[in-house]
Protein backbone atom coordinates (compact mmCIF):
# COMPACT_ATOMS: atom_id res chain seq x y z
CA UNK A 1 0.00 0.00 0.00
CA UNK A 2 1.08 3.33 -0.98
CA UNK A 3 0.82 6.00 1.57
CA UNK A 4 -0.53 9.40 0.38
CA UNK A 5 0.27 12.34 2.27
CA UNK A 6 -2.89 14.86 2.68
CA UNK A 7 -2.92 18.62 3.00
CA UNK A 8 -5.10 21.26 3.99
CA UNK A 9 -4.96 25.13 4.04
CA UNK A 10 -7.25 27.24 5.78
CA UNK A 11 -7.17 30.45 5.60
CA UNK A 12 -8.15 31.76 9.00
CA UNK A 13 -9.47 35.44 7.37
CA UNK A 14 -11.78 34.28 4.93
CA UNK A 15 -13.26 31.79 7.18
CA UNK A 16 -13.44 34.52 10.08
CA UNK A 17 -15.57 36.39 7.40
CA UNK A 18 -17.67 34.23 6.31
CA UNK A 19 -18.70 33.15 9.67
CA UNK A 20 -19.15 36.72 10.68
CA UNK A 21 -21.19 37.29 8.10
CA UNK A 22 -23.30 34.39 8.34
CA UNK A 23 -23.71 34.88 12.00
CA UNK A 24 -24.62 38.46 11.37
CA UNK A 25 -27.76 37.94 9.35
CA UNK A 26 -28.80 34.94 11.31
CA UNK A 27 -28.39 37.25 14.71
CA UNK A 28 -30.19 40.42 12.39
CA UNK A 29 -33.27 37.97 11.71
CA UNK A 30 -33.33 36.38 15.10
CA UNK A 31 -33.89 39.94 16.81
CA UNK A 32 -36.16 40.67 13.69
CA UNK A 33 -38.40 37.67 14.46
CA UNK A 34 -38.55 39.19 18.28
CA UNK A 35 -40.21 41.88 17.12
CA UNK A 36 -37.32 43.97 18.65
CA UNK A 37 -35.61 47.18 17.12
CA UNK A 38 -31.71 45.56 15.75
CA UNK A 39 -28.79 47.22 17.36
CA UNK A 40 -26.24 46.97 14.77
CA UNK A 41 -22.91 47.18 16.82
CA UNK A 42 -23.93 44.67 19.10
CA UNK A 43 -25.26 41.82 16.33
CA UNK A 44 -21.60 42.82 14.78
CA UNK A 45 -19.96 42.51 18.47
CA UNK A 46 -21.87 38.87 18.49
CA UNK A 47 -21.07 37.84 15.21
CA UNK A 48 -17.59 38.12 15.59
CA UNK A 49 -17.86 36.18 18.72
CA UNK A 50 -19.50 33.42 16.88
CA UNK A 51 -17.13 33.40 14.10
CA UNK A 52 -13.82 32.82 16.95
CA UNK A 53 -15.93 30.45 18.01
CA UNK A 54 -15.98 28.45 14.62
CA UNK A 55 -12.54 28.78 14.30
CA UNK A 56 -11.43 28.03 17.71
CA UNK A 57 -13.97 24.93 18.12
CA UNK A 58 -12.60 22.19 15.88
CA UNK A 59 -9.29 22.41 17.48
CA UNK A 60 -10.76 21.31 20.67
CA UNK A 61 -10.03 17.72 21.67
CA UNK A 62 -14.18 17.29 23.12
CA UNK A 63 -16.22 13.64 23.33
CA UNK A 64 -19.50 14.15 21.22
CA UNK A 65 -22.08 15.18 23.85
CA UNK A 66 -19.12 18.30 25.14
CA UNK A 67 -19.32 19.29 21.71
CA UNK A 68 -23.14 19.73 21.86
CA UNK A 69 -23.42 21.15 24.70
CA UNK A 70 -20.77 23.71 23.69
CA UNK A 71 -22.19 24.48 20.74
CA UNK A 72 -25.82 25.15 22.47
CA UNK A 73 -23.92 27.55 25.18
CA UNK A 74 -22.67 29.33 22.09
CA UNK A 75 -25.03 29.75 20.59
CA UNK A 76 -27.10 31.37 23.53
CA UNK A 77 -24.00 33.45 24.07
CA UNK A 78 -24.63 35.22 20.91
CA UNK A 79 -27.91 36.00 21.29
CA UNK A 80 -27.89 37.03 25.20
CA UNK A 81 -24.64 39.76 23.11
CA UNK A 82 -26.97 40.46 20.30
CA UNK A 83 -30.42 40.85 22.16
CA UNK A 84 -30.26 43.95 23.83
CA UNK A 85 -33.99 43.86 26.14
CA UNK A 86 -34.84 43.96 30.24
CA UNK A 87 -37.43 41.25 29.57
CA UNK A 88 -37.18 37.38 29.30
CA UNK A 89 -39.40 37.02 26.64
CA UNK A 90 -37.69 38.46 23.74
CA UNK A 91 -34.39 36.67 24.50
CA UNK A 92 -36.40 33.01 24.70
CA UNK A 93 -37.87 34.00 21.37
CA UNK A 94 -35.21 35.35 19.55
CA UNK A 95 -32.82 32.02 21.07
CA UNK A 96 -35.23 30.08 19.69
CA UNK A 97 -35.49 31.55 15.84
CA UNK A 98 -31.57 31.73 16.02
CA UNK A 99 -31.11 27.74 16.44
CA UNK A 100 -33.83 27.39 14.01
CA UNK A 101 -32.74 29.54 11.52
CA UNK A 102 -29.03 28.02 11.92
CA UNK A 103 -30.41 24.61 11.33
CA UNK A 104 -32.44 25.69 8.13
CA UNK A 105 -29.72 28.27 6.43
CA UNK A 106 -27.12 25.22 7.33
CA UNK A 107 -29.48 22.74 5.21
CA UNK A 108 -29.86 25.29 2.09
CA UNK A 109 -26.13 25.91 2.42
CA UNK A 110 -25.56 21.44 2.72
CA UNK A 111 -27.85 21.35 -0.15
CA UNK A 112 -26.16 24.22 -2.21
CA UNK A 113 -22.54 22.43 -1.68
CA UNK A 114 -24.19 19.06 -2.62
CA UNK A 115 -24.51 19.77 -6.49
CA UNK A 116 -21.00 20.53 -6.44
CA UNK A 117 -20.70 17.09 -5.97
CA UNK A 118 -17.02 15.72 -4.80
CA UNK A 119 -13.77 14.71 -6.56
CA UNK A 120 -10.77 12.23 -5.90
CA UNK A 121 -7.55 13.66 -6.23
CA UNK A 122 -4.55 11.42 -6.58
CA UNK A 123 -2.33 12.02 -3.61
CA UNK A 124 -4.72 14.06 -1.60
CA UNK A 125 -7.82 11.53 -1.57
CA UNK A 126 -11.34 12.63 -2.11
CA UNK A 127 -12.11 16.57 -1.96
CA UNK A 128 -15.66 18.28 -1.64
CA UNK A 129 -15.82 21.34 -3.67
CA UNK A 130 -17.51 23.99 -2.47
CA UNK A 131 -20.21 26.02 -4.19
CA UNK A 132 -18.58 29.68 -5.04
CA UNK A 133 -18.85 32.22 -2.41
CA UNK A 134 -20.96 34.41 -4.56
CA UNK A 135 -23.87 31.70 -4.56
CA UNK A 136 -23.43 31.22 -1.28
CA UNK A 137 -24.05 34.41 -0.10
CA UNK A 138 -26.90 35.22 -2.58
CA UNK A 139 -28.90 32.11 -1.31
CA UNK A 140 -28.03 33.63 2.31
CA UNK A 141 -29.76 36.54 1.24
CA UNK A 142 -33.04 34.67 -0.33
CA UNK A 143 -33.19 33.24 2.33
CA UNK A 144 -33.05 36.17 5.00
CA UNK A 145 -35.82 37.58 2.54
CA UNK A 146 -37.84 34.79 2.66
CA UNK A 147 -37.65 34.26 6.68
CA UNK A 148 -38.70 38.33 7.31
CA UNK A 149 -41.70 38.04 4.68
CA UNK A 150 -42.66 34.89 5.98
CA UNK A 151 -42.02 36.61 9.94
CA UNK A 152 -44.28 39.63 8.83
CA UNK A 153 -47.07 37.70 7.28
CA UNK A 154 -47.22 35.30 10.46
CA UNK A 155 -47.56 38.09 12.66
CA UNK A 156 -50.32 39.59 10.91
CA UNK A 157 -52.23 36.32 10.82
CA UNK A 158 -51.60 36.30 14.43
CA UNK A 159 -53.16 40.20 15.21
CA UNK A 160 -56.15 39.36 12.94
CA UNK A 161 -56.47 35.90 15.15
CA UNK A 162 -56.32 37.51 18.51
CA UNK A 163 -58.88 40.48 17.22
CA UNK A 164 -61.47 38.29 16.13
CA UNK A 165 -64.58 39.06 18.58
CA UNK A 166 -68.04 36.80 18.47
CA UNK A 167 -70.73 39.63 17.73
CA UNK A 168 -74.37 39.26 18.24
CA UNK A 169 -76.38 41.94 16.32
CA UNK A 170 -80.20 42.32 16.48
CA UNK A 171 -82.64 43.61 14.14
CA UNK A 172 -86.46 43.27 15.56
CA UNK A 173 -87.12 40.26 15.90
CA UNK A 174 -84.52 38.86 13.70
CA UNK A 175 -80.75 38.23 15.22
CA UNK A 176 -77.48 37.17 13.53
CA UNK A 177 -74.42 35.88 14.75
CA UNK A 178 -70.93 36.80 13.33
CA UNK A 179 -67.50 37.24 14.13
CA UNK A 180 -65.90 40.84 14.19
CA UNK A 181 -62.42 41.94 13.80
CA UNK A 182 -61.75 44.92 15.83
CA UNK A 183 -59.93 47.07 13.50
CA UNK A 184 -58.03 50.31 15.35
CA UNK A 185 -57.81 51.92 11.76
CA UNK A 186 -61.55 51.92 11.40
CA UNK A 187 -61.81 55.73 11.78
CA UNK A 188 -65.91 55.98 10.48
CA UNK A 189 -68.31 57.93 12.30
CA UNK A 190 -71.97 59.21 11.07
CA UNK A 191 -73.46 62.05 12.78
CA UNK A 192 -71.01 61.44 15.77
CA UNK A 193 -71.69 57.65 16.03
CA UNK A 194 -69.08 54.79 15.13
CA UNK A 195 -69.87 53.35 11.84
CA UNK A 196 -69.11 49.41 11.65
CA UNK A 197 -68.34 48.08 8.11
CA UNK A 198 -69.63 44.60 6.78
CA UNK A 199 -70.94 43.20 2.94
CA UNK A 200 -73.85 43.72 1.12
CA UNK A 201 -74.33 40.18 1.75
CA UNK A 202 -74.21 40.75 5.15
CA UNK A 203 -76.66 43.78 5.17
CA UNK A 204 -79.54 41.90 2.95
CA UNK A 205 -79.10 38.51 5.81
CA UNK A 206 -79.93 40.59 8.54
CA UNK A 207 -82.00 43.46 7.48
CA UNK A 208 -83.81 41.61 4.57
CA UNK A 209 -85.16 42.86 1.21
CA UNK A 210 -87.16 45.71 2.99
CA UNK A 211 -83.80 47.74 3.86
CA UNK A 212 -84.01 51.62 4.97
CA UNK A 213 -81.17 53.34 4.86
CA UNK A 214 -80.30 56.18 7.11
CA UNK A 215 -78.49 58.05 5.03
CA UNK A 216 -75.08 57.82 2.95
CA UNK A 217 -71.20 58.54 3.72
CA UNK A 218 -68.19 58.81 2.24
CA UNK A 219 -65.96 55.81 2.68
CA UNK A 220 -62.05 56.00 1.20
CA UNK A 221 -60.73 52.70 0.24
CA UNK A 222 -57.26 52.04 -1.53
CA UNK A 223 -58.80 52.60 -4.41
CA UNK A 224 -60.54 56.09 -3.93
CA UNK A 225 -63.26 57.53 -1.83
CA UNK A 226 -67.08 56.45 -2.33
CA UNK A 227 -70.26 56.55 -1.04
CA UNK A 228 -72.12 54.11 1.01
CA UNK A 229 -74.97 53.65 2.21
CA UNK A 230 -75.65 53.73 6.11
CA UNK A 231 -77.79 51.49 8.26
CA UNK A 232 -79.18 51.26 11.99
CA UNK A 233 -78.72 47.94 14.07
CA UNK A 234 -81.11 47.67 16.84
CA UNK A 235 -78.84 45.82 19.28
CA UNK A 236 -75.20 44.85 18.79
CA UNK A 237 -73.66 42.43 21.80
CA UNK A 238 -69.52 42.03 21.61
CA UNK A 239 -68.62 39.36 23.26
CA UNK A 240 -64.86 40.49 24.55
CA UNK A 241 -62.91 38.34 26.61
CA UNK A 242 -64.83 37.55 29.69
CA UNK A 243 -66.72 40.81 29.09
CA UNK A 244 -69.75 41.21 27.29
CA UNK A 245 -70.22 44.52 25.87
CA UNK A 246 -74.08 45.93 24.81
CA UNK A 247 -74.37 48.52 21.85
CA UNK A 248 -77.48 49.98 21.32
CA UNK A 249 -78.58 51.96 17.27
CA UNK A 250 -75.13 50.59 15.65
CA UNK A 251 -74.52 52.27 12.37
CA UNK A 252 -73.05 49.88 9.45
CA UNK A 253 -71.93 50.36 6.45
CA UNK A 254 -71.13 48.45 3.57
CA UNK A 255 -67.59 48.07 2.41
CA UNK A 256 -65.05 45.52 1.89
CA UNK A 257 -64.35 42.88 4.69
CA UNK A 258 -62.15 39.41 4.63
CA UNK A 259 -63.56 35.36 4.20
CA UNK A 260 -62.07 35.21 8.08
CA UNK A 261 -64.49 37.84 9.16
CA UNK A 262 -68.28 39.68 8.37
CA UNK A 263 -68.16 42.58 10.77
CA UNK A 264 -65.26 45.55 10.96
CA UNK A 265 -65.56 46.42 14.44
CA UNK A 266 -65.02 50.40 14.87
CA UNK A 267 -62.82 50.17 18.22
CA UNK A 268 -64.93 53.30 19.33
CA UNK A 269 -67.79 50.65 20.24
CA UNK A 270 -66.09 49.12 22.94
CA UNK A 271 -64.77 52.24 25.03
CA UNK A 272 -66.97 53.23 27.54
Amino acid sequence: MVGTEREMVVYVELAFLENFLLDGLLLYLAVRCARLKPGYLWIAAAAAVGAAEAIVFPLLPLPVWAAYLLKGLGGALLVVIAVRGRRLRPYLIAGAAFFFLTFALGGLLTAVDSFFGVEYEEGRGFLVERAPVGLIFGGAGLFAVAVIQGAKALYRYRKVKRNLLSCTLRVGEKQVLWTGYADSGNNLFYRGNPVCVTSAAAIFALFGKKVKEEGRMTVGTVNGERTSPVFVCDRMEIRCERELITRENVYLTVGEVSPDYGLILNTALMEA
